[in-house]
């Protein structure tokens, strides 16, 4: 097979849809450079031969994995995407003012927390499931669910998202709970939107990471992340969330009695003594009060399906772990039933790097060439992907390098690239205990290739120690995992790596240090007090039941030496109220966190699979002592070492094909792999340590709250028109003109292999009269209401006749449009706009006054006046300390180095300033008409001035910096639309707008302003 090898794979921007993929050829990765974005496609594992003797099995199993798996399309999940891009370049269309405000606050260009693009798309998909696609011809999409759901989840309604490692599966699940929860709060009889969650997970880790999605948690995501606009916190905490693990849907023993009592009471029927379904859960979903038809969230959702029957016989540990999965899969799907029997789901969204059956699941599939495959089959209601190697071109996870050469030339691969065939026949079949270990007195040994390769990993992570070491700003040092596949075998991996007990002739314990000296356990002849090494059982942390009695004879010395560090650290604290397994779970959720238990560790022995939930971003290397029969479980253990330790960026400048190509990029960061045949990107680039930013908690500070600013919260613009009959005066200003600039009639795809395909906007289906309907009710909804704002409908068939004749008269259709493309939204408040303003000049020209009407402001239908108590942030941006009197806000946000720090100063030494605040993530924007759609105008500050006279003036301030395309449109609009809108509404105060040219006269200018007035 050949090795290509690539000295940088980021070819992509993290925050913008892939742009460029590597190529596969028939022998795997090249490093031929496509520009377009991959299609989405999995790794289908052909079943081995028969075997044919021990050498030549080994000589076929070592062969290159490409050869052993073959990738095929995902046309269901690509034909999705398709669909979700059009959507989103034709403007959001279909969707709630509440889901449009998200989608643009989340996808803004200027936000300091960018969300990478795959996490946006993966909340555009569920988006526009719910609100978008049955009403634009393609509720095909709900179809193919409904039918793989009855397929395999006959009760439930399920939709996956397929998202790397790493790649912020957290944030989608916070992205998706608030959008369900502000739009059932804002429009309460929208059945498709719920207020409340059930997150079930495979274990205790994810569960307690996970609290990060309660909202009123001191780490919640929503904060940390900035999921929000400060003025819709609030809301949010309405919102009632459950987080729990999928073992609490097991049914509990409510009462303790012998199998023969129960036999007698029951008549063989346990019911007695154990909960039913119902009381379970009761039990579980407590919190949620009398909510019905919730929203379910499943992180790792592979782990959730229910068993099919098939003719597979599966043999030994293979079948050990099939069963094992099984039955816990079956808890957690039996657990989802019974919730959507007693108190109704509404949708399941299932989230995983690798939503896939396992063999000995039951289901299977077909291969082109008539193949069947039981592994590996990916879950038929996945609508969108963002794979590992998506993740890596774009610089989201770092890249997993594994052995390519080496000098051994035996067989085709490297020796340590798959280890598990060349040592597993040499390793103890059986487990062993503190007792057996003194009394064999033996020391571990292990097979010749395992302990090279130990070795050798050990030998590359003591230069990235060095280097940590010799960093006066090091925090956590980087760490190492070793993955076996049993106890037995992670038992003798840890005493070889940290140490081991050794009895002496007088019968004295003695400890032997570890072969590895940094990870070494010994201090003297005796245990250090806090380990460099730990040995943990994840399956049995997680599943949060007691450890095994073997396994707590294992590590006992090590859980001693954690009860002895715990009282060291907390000395008000009794150790013995806390369990061995929360200590140790303790110790393993914290790796790589400071001033926790587990800050020091640096290696991290496991036995079972470390295959979720455990994402510390120190992990450097990892070495696997186990089979791995698939990419998947490949990719499973490798995503513990992919978090990236720092998402700094830095300019890109890339040759695609003889062209020149720059983006912003993370640079690539390096995980060293042995022992685990992964076969994605070999790379052999090095690591560019990025320094950390330092972050600034802007926030409301209660006591500041007398300078507390309010503001109102528009929409748009109307004239008050009086009259009941309308008409009107269209001219150069009212044409419009439909193009496919921004929104394209036909798409091509194409993959690698085989033919393109073509695909067509659908929105020619609709009649014109439907067009011309739709654009008269946005246009009444939009600009023509009362007083109290309420609409006037019997003005519908006398806007309908000017509709027509506006779509007559002014519109003009360039190449490939049509007038259906006005059910875009975007198009359709475009031409609100040039309609209206006929309307308003035709009322102009019949009045007696050469006046307009009244201007007044369209008023968001909720929340419609913003606050600044609700800021609360972090920044690395350039930051000036406010001054109490004068600010609420704790710090101005700068984009520049000095104008707006300047600005703050000169407002501050001004008397006639009440209080200020800098307009950053305040909430506070003017909208207006900015190439042929609403776009959000965010002015600098909101100022607050004392005129002598008992009535302040709110004064908007704009420093002018860079002069973009459109900024005098914004300036306009702000003088001439929304500053005399709201003074007419008259509940706001009084309000003006001025620019500030020179951040070093802002006083003089601010004072010769005032004098105008």
């Amino acid at each position: 097979m050949r090795q290509v090898v690539i000295e940088n794979p980021v070819i992509n921007s993290p925050f913008k849809e892939p742009q460029r993929h590597f190529k596969f050829d028939e022998q795997g990765i090249t490093n031929e450079i496509v520009s377009k974005r991959r299609n989405s496609a999995y790794f289908i594992p052909i079943p081995k031969p028969k075997r044919r003797g021990k050498q030549e099995q080994l000589e076929l199993d070592l062969q290159g994995e490409w050869t052993g798996d073959r990738l095929q399309e995902n046309k269901f999940i690509n034909d999705v995407r398709e669909r979700v891009a059009i959507w989103r370049r034709g403007g959001y269309v279909g969707i709630t003012p509440t889901t449009r405000h998200l989608l643009e606050y989340w996808a803004a260009p200027d936000r300091e927390k960018k969300f990478f693009f795959c996490q946006l798309e993966a909340a555009e998909t569920a988006i526009y499931l719910t609100e978008v696609a049955d009403k634009y011809g393609d509720n095909w999409i709900k179809n193919r669910l409904r039918e793989a759901n009855e397929m395999a989840n006959p009760l439930l309604f399920r939709i996956a998202f397929k998202m790397a490692t790493g790649a912020g599966k957290t944030g989608v699940m916070a992205m998706l709970i608030a959008w369900h929860t502000l739009n059932k709060i804002a429009n309460p009889q929208r059945r498709e939107f719920s207020d409340a969650f059930l997150i079930v997970t495979p274990g205790l880790t994810i569960r307690d990471r996970l609290r990060v999605l309660l909202p009123n948690d001191p780490q919640n995501a929503y904060d940390g992340r900035d999921i929000l606009p400060p003025d819709y916190r609030q809301e949010l905490g309405k919102a009632k969330i459950i987080v729990t693990n999928f073992h609490a849907f097991m049914l509990r023993t409510k009462t303790h009695a012998s199998k023969l009592t129960q036999s007698i009471l029951n008549q063989g029927e346990p019911r007695a003594f154990t909960e039913t379904p119902s009381q379970m859960v009761r039990r579980v979903c407590r919190e949620l009060g009398n909510k019905k038809n919730i929203i379910v969230i499943n992180d790792e959702a592979h782990h959730c399906y229910r068993r099919k029957p098939d003719d597979v016989k599966l043999k030994g540990d293979e079948r050990k772990e099939a069963e094992k999965r099984n039955e816990d899969a079956r808890v957690w799907i039996s657990g989802l039933e019974a919730v959507k029997e007693k108190i109704g789901v509404k949708v399941v969204y299932d989230l995983s790097a690798t939503p896939f059956f396992l063999q000995g699941s039951g289901y299977s599939q077909i291969t082109p060439d008539g193949k069947k495959i039981t592994e590996g089959v990916l879950f038929p209601w996945v609508v969108s992907d963002f794979s590992l190697i998506d993740a890596i071109e774009s610089g989201i996870v770092k890249v997993p390098r594994v052995p390519v050469d080496d000098n051994s030339m035996i067989g085709e691969q490297p020796t340590y690239r798959n280890l598990w065939l060349r040592i597993r026949d040499e390793l103890p079949k059986r487990g062993r205990s503190r007792k057996n270990d003194a009394e064999n007195n033996e020391a571990p040994r292990l097979p010749a290739e395992l302990q090279g390769a130990l070795n050798s990993l050990y030998g590359n992570y003591e230069k990235y120690y060095r280097r940590w070491e010799a960093n006066p700003k090091r925090q956590t040092p980087p760490v190492m995992i070793i993955v076996c596949n049993n106890t037995s075998v992670s038992k003798l991996v840890y005493d070889w790596v940290a140490g081991w007990e050794k009895q002496r002739p007088d019968g004295q314990m003695v400890v032997v240090p570890g072969q590895l000296p940094i990870f070494s356990n010994e201090e003297n002849g005796g245990w250090l007090p806090r380990p460099n090494t730990i040995l943990i059982d994840s399956e049995q942390l997680e599943s949060g039941e007691a450890m095994s009695r073997a396994f707590k004879q294992i590590a006992h010395g090590e859980i001693e030496q954690f009860k002895a560090d715990y009282q060291r650290r907390f000395p008000g604290r009794s150790v013995e109220k806390i369990t061995d397994e929360d200590l140790l779970r303790e110790v393993m959720n914290t790796v790589g966190k400071p001033d926790k238990l587990g800050e020091q560790i640096k290696c991290v022995v496991s036995v079972s699979m470390l295959t979720e939930g455990w994402d510390a971003n120190t992990v450097t290397h990892i070495l696997g002592v186990r089979a791995f029969g698939t990419q998947l479980l490949c990719e499973q253990v490798v995503g513990r070492g992919l978090r990236r330790a720092s998402y700094e960026t830095e300019p890109l400048r890339l040759d695609v094909n003889g062209k020149t190509v720059e983006f912003e990029a993370f640079p690539p960061e390096y995980a060293e792999v042995y022992g685990i045949p992964f076969s994605f990107i070999p790379s052999a680039g090095t690591t560019k340590i990025q320094p950390r930013r330092t972050f600034t908690h802007v926030r409301a500070l209660e006591e500041r709250i007398d300078c507390e600013i309010t503001f109102p919260r528009l929409t748009g613009y109307r004239y008050h028109l009086a009259a009941e009959k309308i008409s009107a005066a269209f001219d150069d200003d009212s044409h419009y003109a439909l193009s496919t600039i921004e929104t394209p009639t036909k798409t091509v795809t194409a993959s690698i292999l085989g033919e393109a395909n073509a695909h067509y906007l659908t929105y020619r289906d609709h009649r014109i009269q439907e067009v011309e309907f739709y654009l008269t009710r946005v246009t009444l909804e939009t600009y023509f209401r009362d007083e109290m704002g309420n609409e006037k409908p019997w003005l519908f068939p006398q806007l309908l006749e000017i509709v027509r004749l506006w779509m007559k008269a002014c519109v003009t259709y360039k190449d490939n449009t049509y007038p259906q493309m006005f059910m875009i939204e975007q198009y359709a408040h475009a031409a609100a706009h040039r309609i209206y303003q006929a309307v308003v000049k035709a009322e102009h020209a019949k009045g007696k006054s050469k006046e307009k009407p009244p201007l007044m402001p369209i008023l968001r239908p909720y929340e419609s006046v913003g606050l600044t108590r609700y800021v609360a942030f972090d920044t690395a941006r350039p930051v000036y300390p406010t001054a109490p009197k004068k600010c609420h806000i704790s710090h101005v946000v700068a984009d520049t180095e000095s104008w707006e720090q300047k600005t703050a100063q000169s407002l501050e030494e001004m008397d006639e300033i009440i209080y200020y605040v800098k307009n950053h993530n305040l909430g506070f924007t003017i909208p207006y008409i900015g190439y042929e759609r609403t776009r959000h105008y965010i002015p600098d500050f909101i100022v607050k001035i004392d005129r002598g006279n008992g009535d302040p003036l709110n004064l908007i301030l704009e420093v002018t910096g860079r002069r973009d395309e459109d900024k005098a449109t914004k300036v306009s609009t702000a003088r001439n639309l929304w500053t005399p809108a709201v003074n007419n509404h008259g509940g706001f105060g009084r309000w003006a707008f001025l620019e500030i040219s020179d951040p070093w006269d802002v006083q003089n200018t601010i004072r010769a302003f005032l004098n105008q007035l």
